[in-house]
């Protein structure tokens, strides 16, 4: 969250008066939703639509060029323990990168340096990724519990230290 100082307590979260910055904890924007996601406006349940036919989409496309790769293991006579090995791997790489991908909408990682060593088996495990991004536009934006929860938190704490006044320093006496 990014805080903004302002003068204005009134404006505080609202956005103001029209053409003024707004004062307080901005929301975080998520991928291809923006901000939509605080009032669910803008389009925002046609969003989620979207996003979530294109992620079926891309898997089911996904799935067809590992058809074709298959095959192509196929036609090189390659051999029964390589072709199962592969698919053995990419079903249990899709299943670790669903899992991942699905805990990483509701918490921010604990460890972010062991979260970026799984990166190649996300990648490699990407029909995974995208059918948890799929399953999760059905309920909400992907991500939007724990924006939302971190949003809410930032604009408590921004109205408490509004509402608390700050001591003021006094001179030093000689």
């Amino acid at each position: 969250m990014t805080e903004n100082k302002g003068e204005s307590d009134a404006a505080a979260g609202t956005g103001g008066a029209a053409g003024a910055t707004p004062v307080g904890p901005r929301p975080e924007p998520i991928r291809f939703f923006g901000t939509t996601w605080v009032d669910h406006d803008k389009g925002y349940g046609l969003r989620r639509a979207g996003v979530g036919i294109g992620a079926l989409v891309a898997a089911v496309a996904a799935c067809f060029v590992l058809r074709f790769a298959y095959e192509g293991l196929q036609l090189a006579n390659t051999g029964a323990f390589v072709n199962v090995l592969v698919v053995v791997m990419f079903a249990i790489c899709s299943a670790m990168a669903f899992r991942k991908t699905w805990e990483g909408f509701s918490t921010r990682p604990a460890d972010p340096e062991a979260d970026r060593s799984l990166q190649g088996l996300k990648t490699i495990g990407f029909i995974g990724s995208l059918l948890a991004y799929a399953a999760r536009t059905f309920t909400e934006a992907p991500g939007e519990s724990l924006h939302r929860k971190e949003y809410e938190a930032a604009r408590t704490r921004y109205a408490r230290r509004k509402s608390t006044p700050s001591p003021r320093k006094r001179p030093k006496r000689k």
